[in-house]
């Protein structure tokens, strides 16, 4: 199979993931596009693209690109995946999908009705231990499950002067911190416990409420320099949610983006009639096993893994993985979708569509003080 020619579009930290994890892959970059032709240029000459595109416009509709990676600000990720699905691209398409659930639909349609691959990068799903965790709940170890609980806490927002395009609802969306990083928790316990979160009752908080008024272009930010204009803010800085599933479990979990020391603890765990399990994202290589009569950690090696996690697992026990490695998996097998295999656990957009969807609830129940159903 020839090599996939791949265009990104957003060159910050997310973008760079993209560019790194596609040439793993084995994809032939043929160009990358900023915000500006200038940035373009310059982004392609950094990062070794053939060519510097003036738009992201310009580049999803260019001929010779086979899969476009869209690492822009939120509010352009409908409006530009809806252009490469209509010049016959594949998608790897960033999180949120879309501003809305409204907007996820729209996309999650068109790449239905045009045959194209689009996926979403969840790629927390590809931690062989959460494949292990997978598995066991699978195979009944833990039993039926009651429980399901964490949270997804950052710091990277604590301050006044931490700011950036994200915290801007007209840019980063209705939703920060919940459509953020509560979709990955969402989407993570889902794909390991194989409940579907049904109703929920959901508190968002905005904890600084006002911040400096000019924000960074880049995806994370340092903070602002002291002093200057501050302006309101109306996106929230942590989200507190109570769910039931469609399998009769409870649950609550919390995110947050002020929460000091926290850099990317995502954290969770299920609690069975028989056994519990822990995943710690800022320890990905074990997994806790809770029973009544003892618990056990469980090391990642290949040797004594479910064969999903095997698959996965990239290096010799005791030679950590992380985040990077989850990427370059994810967009190997991506890839490998576009080339038409299936691979086991890729999030597709119907993945994406679902997450906007559980923000939107949230969102409702939190205008609300109400129970609120999420849709199907």
């Amino acid at each position: 199979m020839e090599a996939l020619r791949a265009g990104v579009v957003g060159t910050g930290f997310v973008g760079r993931i993209h560019v790194r994890s596609a040439r793993l892959a084995g994809a032939r970059l043929v160009g990358v596009a900023g915000s500006s032709a200038e940035k373009g240029r310059a982004a392609a000459e950094e990062l070794g693209a053939e060519r510097g595109f003036a738009s992201g416009e310009e580049l999803v509709e260019a001929d010779g690109i086979d899969v476009v990676h869209i690492c822009t600000p939120n509010h352009l990720h409908e409006p530009l995946a809806l252009r490469a699905l209509a010049a016959g691209k594949h998608v790897v398409l960033e999180k949120p999908v879309a501003l809305d659930g409204a907007g996820a639909g729209r996309v999650g349609g068109a790449a239905g009705e045009t045959g194209r691959v689009v996926t979403v990068p969840f790629a927390y799903r590809f931690h062989p231990m959460i494949r292990e965790a997978r598995a066991r709940v699978a195979g009944g170890e833990l039993g039926r499950l009651h429980l399901l609980h964490g949270s997804y806490q950052q710091d990277w927002l604590l301050t006044p002067e931490d700011v950036n395009w994200r915290v801007d609802s007209a840019v980063g969306g209705a939703s920060r911190a919940f459509a953020d990083i509560g979709s990955h928790w969402c989407d993570l316990v889902e794909f390991v416990s194989g409940h579907r979160i049904t109703r929920l009752l959901a508190r968002t908080v905005t904890a600084v409420p006002e911040r400096a008024a000019v924000a960074s272009a880049e995806s994370f930010s340092a903070p602002a320099e002291g002093g200057g204009e501050r302006r309101p803010v109306d996106t929230e800085d942590a989200a507190f949610v109570l769910f039931e599933t469609d399998a009769g479990g409870f649950g609550s979990m919390h995110v947050s983006q002020i929460s000091a020391g926290r850099k990317n603890r995502l954290w969770f765990e299920l609690d069975g009639e028989h056994a519990s399990v822990v995943f710690d994202q800022e320890h990905p290589e074990t997994l806790w096993l809770g029973r009544r009569e003892r618990a056990e950690i469980l090391e990642r090696d290949a040797a004594y893994l479910a064969p999903d996690a095997a698959r996965l697992t990239l290096l010799p026990a005791g030679h950590a993985q992380g985040y990077a490695d989850c990427f370059d998996l994810f967009v190997a097998d991506t890839y490998a979708a576009i080339g038409g295999e299936a691979p086991e656990g890729l999030p597709f957009i119907g993945d994406g569509v679902r997450a906007a969807r559980i923000t939107d609830a949230v969102l409702a129940s939190a205008g609300t003080g109400a129970w609120t159903d999420v849709t199907a």
